[in-house]
């Protein structure tokens, strides 16, 4: 399988899944405008699912290092598979809560608030379990990100109050995310072996994990997603068959979606490899600052706040860069 070999090329992978973690949500709205968040959300886990396959049986299948994927995934032992697996529900809970925010407040709110959260709690999780990297460097810079949550909220609040209370909920929303998506990542990471060239017997390599996190995802979409669209957040609820009156142009869309955040993600299990999971995660969780550039200049989801928010805004973003910078430079000090 295809393993990289040294730190500098991890952080660039890192940075592309910034990049696509920020990115993805992006499709939602280019969606038909009627098209709700929860049938949108269908066709984001089976992109989520095909991207990991895809990657599993090309990149995961070439090469003399570690396993093959198929080889991977028949050796894996009954507790990393349901470590991954599991890794992926909880990442689905965590998701379908943003996806909820975003179509509440936006993403320049849902993103720095939820994922800036997950970025706090995951690199002191994953740091706990492999403790890879400066600490003094590490922490500091979660420090810096955990300032920007704060800016973000401040800006936030200074947004008009929109009908119905749900102002509020889009911001409970984004909280409630970043708390269960601080732990997804460690459940993945336990299903691996440490080192990727000699994989452990009954531990995973990346490509393998990824897809069974993947399968968690679709397979626990049909419990958490059907509840959302009986009990939606926000709005009537959505019938199953509404899903088939999409025009395939919108399905696609939702696909790319999860193809692009799908990418991200193995994207960084694959860099994990050598910079560790704690600073994978968190640079990968970068994607906040991303999503707010997205929001503020693309979606001008600010644009009926009151005069004094830009310098929130802009505090937000180099609190964010400053701390992303610093969690950089913790594997090389």
């Amino acid at each position: 399988m295809f393993v990289l070999d040294s730190y500098a090329w991890a952080v660039v992978f890192c940075v592309i899944t910034m990049f696509c973690w920020g990115s993805w949500a992006n499709t939602q709205k280019l969606a038909q405008k009627d098209w709700r968040f929860e049938l949108f959300y269908w066709d984001y886990a089976i992109g989520v699912v095909l991207l990991s396959l895809l990657f599993g049986l090309t990149l995961g299948s070439v090469g003399s290092e570690g396993r093959s994927f198929l080889q991977d995934l028949s050796q894996a032992s009954r507790d990393s598979l349901v470590s991954a697996f599991v890794g992926g529900v909880i990442f689905n809970a965590a998701n379908i809560l943003l996806v909820a925010a975003i179509a509440i407040a936006g993403m320049a709110v849902a993103f720095p608030v939820g994922i800036g959260l997950a970025l706090a709690l995951g690199v002191v999780v994953n740091y706990i379990a492999s403790p890879l990297g400066n600490p003094v460097l590490l922490f500091a810079g979660v420090g810096f990100v955990i300032l920007a949550i704060i800016l973000d909220a401040v800006a936030y609040r200074r947004l008009p109050s929109r009908s119905g209370g749900v102002t509020g909920k889009g911001l409970g929303l984004s909280v409630a995310c970043g708390i269960l998506m601080g732990f997804f990542y460690r459940f993945v990471a336990a299903s691996m072996s440490a080192d990727f060239a000699n994989l452990e017997a009954g531990k995973m390599g990346p490509y393998a994990a990824v897809f069974v996190f993947s399968v968690g995802v679709l397979v626990s979409n049909f419990l958490f997603n059907t509840l959302i669209m009986k009990k939606p957040f926000v709005g009537e609820p959505v019938s199953a068959s509404a899903y088939f009156q999409g025009s395939l142009p919108t399905h696609l869309i939702g696909v790319l979606g999860g193809l692009i955040w799908g990418v991200g993600m193995s994207f960084s299990i694959i860099a994990s490899g050598q910079a560790g999971f704690a600073i994978s995660y968190g640079l990968g969780q970068g994607a906040t600052m991303i999503a707010a550039l997205w929001g503020v200049f693309v979606w001008k989801e600010f644009k009926e706040a009151p005069a004094g928010t830009n310098k929130f805004i802009a505090l937000m973003f180099i609190c964010f860069a400053v701390g992303l910078v610093m969690i950089i430079l913790a594997r090389t000090v």
